[in-house]
């Protein structure tokens, strides 16, 4: 681990999250992810808040594991694992003093991060304005800036709709019909006919608008309100999609890597700890200074 005192906490696990943590991870920070106590991740094949949930999970070689304290977390973190803490207050970042902080919530606002609150602060899409909110923002939205990392504005505004998929937009978005938990009638990774009952809500069906592959579906814990999205359809056909971190994620990842690598406030930390190398070692948190 190259930079192995050079702590990240990601605040969020899902698939987009998870797409930075293994870009973090294979360029050598420790990372730890902070979560929900009841994920609302989609792609949970891919996620790695379905820890929360497992206990434990394997994603394309990153072991996410469930984790109860900071102290745990860092060791844990050091270890090459992923630990994933249930706080989404945030109230453990006082104890870890991680040199980077990535909002990868994706709320599509701002709900408690500030530019203080580490050496280098970096948030994912709109909501966020770089130099005010944040040091760095970085760009999710689909086209020719997917991934480009700003130091000066705000992430293209928020479209409001998903984007294309072999020409299918909203459709593939799957939506709870009423309140209540999903109830699954098929699995990710299976082939769903047109027509078909993916899952129902309070006994109202979810129906498969076109032939596709589902991609993504609420963990059937979570509690979900009328027209939520609970699901992902890919008209593609490829099950193996439903497996394999995305594109678009590691693309935001990379942006991620970039704004760590080349701040200037991070600089000397970073020299420092690639000094130091493997030798490095994260500080046990013993509470707020």
């Amino acid at each position: 681990m190259l930079f192995s005192d050079v702590l990240v906490v990601v605040r969020g696990g899902g698939d987009l999250a998870t797409g930075v943590v293994y870009r973090l991870a294979k360029a050598g920070f420790p990372v730890i992810v902070l979560e929900l106590p009841q994920p609302l991740a989609i792609r949970r094949a891919v996620s790695l808040a379905s820890a929360v949930f497992e206990g434990a999970v394997d994603i394309e070689g990153l072991a996410g594991r469930r984790v109860v304290d900071p102290a745990q977390a860092l060791t844990l973190a050091v270890g090459g694992a992923i630990p994933v803490l249930v706080d989404p207050e945030g109230t453990s970042l006082a104890a870890l003093r991680p040199s980077v902080i990535v909002d990868a919530r994706m709320a599509k606002r701002n709900l408690s991060t500030r530019q203080d609150d580490a050496p280098l602060v970096v948030a994912l899409g709109p909501g966020f304005e770089a130099g005010v909110d944040c040091h760095a923002v970085i760009e999710t939205n689909r086209g020719h800036r997917l991934g480009r990392v700003i130091w000066r504005g705000s992430a293209e505004p928020d479209t409001g709709r998903p984007g294309a998929v072999q020409g299918r937009v909203s459709d593939r978005v799957l939506r709870a019909p009423a309140t209540g938990t999903v109830q699954p009638r098929a699995a990710i990774g299976d082939r769903i006919a047109a027509g078909s009952v993916i899952a129902t809500v309070s006994g109202e069906p979810v129906v498969a608008p076109f032939d596709g592959v589902l991609r993504g579906l609420i963990h059937p814990s979570v509690s979900v309100t009328t027209n939520m999205k609970i699901g992902d359809l890919d008209p593609r056909g490829e099950p193996a999609y439903c497996f394999e971190i995305s594109e678009k994620s590691l693309a935001i990842g990379g942006g991620v890597v970039e704004a760590v690598l080349s701040a200037p406030t991070l600089a000397p930390i970073l020299v420092s700890a690639r000094g130091r190398g493997a030798e490095g070692a994260l500080h046990t948190p013993t509470g707020p200074e």
